[in-house]
């Protein structure tokens, strides 16, 4: 029986706040809970079917953005 790796953190977690694809994911959730709280007069006038498919294209782009290199820019050097 092949034996499961305990689930760990990566290395920079607490920096997760820059990562794009953390963005992606929390304005998904606000884009959802938005529209679960709006009233139904609203909603009528947006189709569901264009919520949803925001919703897919936001996460869509942060599961990309997660596996594109997202590397720090090196300081420039100090002039001498």
């Amino acid at each position: 029986m092949p034996s499961i790796k305990k689930p760990s953190l990566v290395p920079d977690w607490r920096e997760c706040y820059r990562w794009f694809c953390m963005h992606a994911m929390l304005l998904s959730i606000a884009l959802q809970g938005a529209w679960l709280e709006l009233p139904d007069s609203m909603k009528a006038d947006v189709p569901g079917w264009l919520v949803h498919a925001v919703t897919i294209a936001v996460l869509v782009l942060g599961m990309v953005g997660r596996v594109v290199d997202q590397v720090k820019p090196t300081p420039p050097e100090p002039p001498q």
